[in-house]
């Protein structure tokens, strides 16, 4: 299938390793152009060049929680490559905890980044987009159901997720896409060291894939292929759903 995508332009944020990279990748190899972020200047560089140098990627150091991130990045995809299709919003993952024991200061700082900072992204985004355009979030399975230990992403993810879900009402009218994307267990680094946090981490891994259909993690290019599919014109027609990519892991609908 011909997803559309070239020449397109896309940003997606916390694309220096893991799902982001992995979406950046699929996005690139079917003709796009990406803005790709993260917090350290040699990772940027070290993704830029993974991605087929700067003719294909444009790098900037960013973090999302910082106030004037979402204009900085809008405004390096328009300079660079002179239009805007598309963002990605990721964020690393917030720190385990659990509801009673994560201080107030952490729920503070991870609600800047992980739902305020990727909230003035999307709206940066929408005052530019046309018609086609499209605004996908990673979220969490924790938009569903929680998870234990990470108390934190259970309370931001179903907001962030329903935030998600009001956008796509408001934009739809103008022909903009919004939708989230669900990752469980996808091999990662930073799904490696949740599973290291356990007594016996090759005991909890054990258990995870035995309580996912297909009894197995994911890999991260399996999410970035339907990331890239998301944000393509073949998607034209989904908006404000909420895309599990977890091997089947929620089992309700």
């Amino acid at each position: 299938m011909d997803l559309g995508l070239d020449g397109r332009v896309y940003v997606v944020t916390a694309a220096t390793r893991g799902l982001g990279l992995a979406a950046a990748k699929e996005l690139v190899s079917d003709g796009a152009r990406v803005v790709v972020t993260g917090r350290a200047k040699e990772s940027v560089a070290e993704a830029v060049d993974a991605l087929g140098g700067p003719e294909r990627a444009e790098g900037v150091v960013a973090d999302n929680a910082a106030p004037d991130t979402a204009a900085r990045l809008v405004g390096a995809a328009l300079e660079r490559f002179g239009r805007l299709d598309g963002v990605l919003i990721s964020v690393g993952g917030p720190a385990a905890g659990t509801a009673l024991g994560t201080p107030e200061s952490a729920w503070r700082e991870a609600f800047e980044s992980v739902f305020l900072g990727a909230l003035r992204i999307a709206r940066a985004a929408a005052d530019v987009l046309g018609e086609g355009g499209a605004i996908g979030f990673v979220l969490s399975g924790s938009a569903r159901e929680p998870i234990a230990g990470l108390a934190v992403s259970n309370g931001l993810r179903p907001g962030l997720a329903m935030a998600a879900k009001t956008l796509a009402n408001e934009l739809g009218p103008e022909g903009i896409r919004v939708f989230g994307l669900l990752p469980a267990r996808i091999e990662t680094e930073r799904v490696r060291h949740l599973d290291s946090l356990a007594k016996d981490p090759d005991a909890a891994r054990a258990a995870a894939e035995a309580a996912i259909p297909l009894r197995r993690y994911g890999l991260a290019e399996e999410f970035g292929r339907v990331a890239a599919f998301l944000l393509s014109p073949a998607a034209s027609y989904l908006t404000g759903v909420m895309i599990p990519v977890d091997g089947g892991a929620l089992h309700g609908l």
